[in-house]
């Protein structure tokens, strides 16, 4: 992408702040979810990640109801960072159901393949299977509750509907709903998803539901914001094969406003720390957030800045 001479100097003089101001605390706010679900613990993750490369960042972690408590709250500016999943923050950016968001990207954090967990021991099989039954979507602000709506959608099926819906207060509740037969199937995804963990590595053990090829291409073919994504083998305990489903990417996005020495300073700590053991961080990467957003325009001028320096240019 060809760049104007002002704004080559701008972006150099955001690299040139952001490494003098390298040696001063910073404090960032981070939004991520109820507690017992994927983000509190990718936020401890990323936040960890980051203080190992750059000590003078120091991130908060903020629990909160989810992705769609946190895009407001960086609109409002009471939180600088938040984790927001894909589906989320596909229709802020493009304005479905209100006005479009200037939130900018910080990073990709990692695919979410949409699935369902039911006890091994269960006698459903398919989505079909479980139409009519309870069904426990995830937290009330949980954008995996609006990936389930859209996925639901591409089969001609209402998540609210043609089950019997149930949104936690808490995500870490789900997996107990599911273990003592009060829901027949637990909805999720991504990695390392702890309501899996805890279902699959249980003494009744879990199994998993997914749509079928011909469901997959049907949703694909209705909502083509959506990606086909296959959950890796030994994701899970138990998990012996991939499995393909439909899904997104999810996104650590910032308010507009933050200081791009800020997030370059932030940009730079996770591609340092990148190929570092961790398995929530694993593809959390600039190659990926390049191939995940659909426009360099999206990033924060600060993730853009640090980019170009270290030549990994949109």
């Amino acid at each position: 992408m060809a760049l104007t001479r002002r704004t080559t100097l701008v972006l150099a003089s955001t690299v040139l702040a952001g490494s003098q101001a390298r040696a001063q605390p910073v404090k960032v706010r981070l939004g991520t979810a109820t507690p017992g679900g994927g983000f509190p613990v990718y936020g401890d993750a990323f936040i960890a990640a980051v203080k190992t490369q750059d000590p003078g960042l120091e991130i908060e972690a903020v629990n909160t109801k989810g992705s769609t408590e946190n895009v407001p709250m960086l609109e409002a500016g009471s939180l600088d960072i938040a984790l927001v999943q894909g589906e989320v923050a596909y229709e802020v950016l493009s304005g479905i159901g209100r006005p479009p968001a200037s939130l900018k990207v910080l990073t990709a954090m990692y695919p979410t393949a949409g699935l369902f967990v039911v006890r091994a021991d269960s006698p459903y099989r398919s989505i079909a299977d479980l139409r009519g039954k309870p069904v426990a979507w995830g937290a009330g602000g949980s954008g995996l509750v609006i990936l389930g709506r859209y996925v639901m959608d591409g089969l001609g099926l209402d998540a609210a509907k043609d089950f019997q819906p149930i949104y936690l207060e808490r995500a870490g509740d789900g997996p107990a709903m599911v273990l003592d037969g009060r829901v027949a199937a637990l909805w999720g995804g991504g990695a390392g998803w702890p309501g899996f963990r805890a279902v699959m590595s249980s003494q009744q053990g879990g199994r998993f539901i997914a749509p079928s090829a011909d469901e997959i291409g049907r949703i694909l073919a209705k909502h083509t914001f959506l990606k086909p994504i296959s959950q890796p083998a030994g994701s899970f305990p138990g998990q012996a094969e991939a499995i393909p489903s439909v899904g997104s990417w999810s996104f650590v996005m910032a308010r507009p406003e933050l200081d791009a020495a800020v997030v370059t300073r932030l940009a730079k700590a996770l591609h340092q720390a990148e190929g570092k053991p961790s398995q929530q961080l694993g593809e959390t990467t600039a190659k990926n957030t390049l191939s995940a957003i659909t426009s360099p325009s999206v990033l924060h001028p600060g993730v853009l800045a640090y980019y170009r320096q270290a030549g990994l240019s949109p």
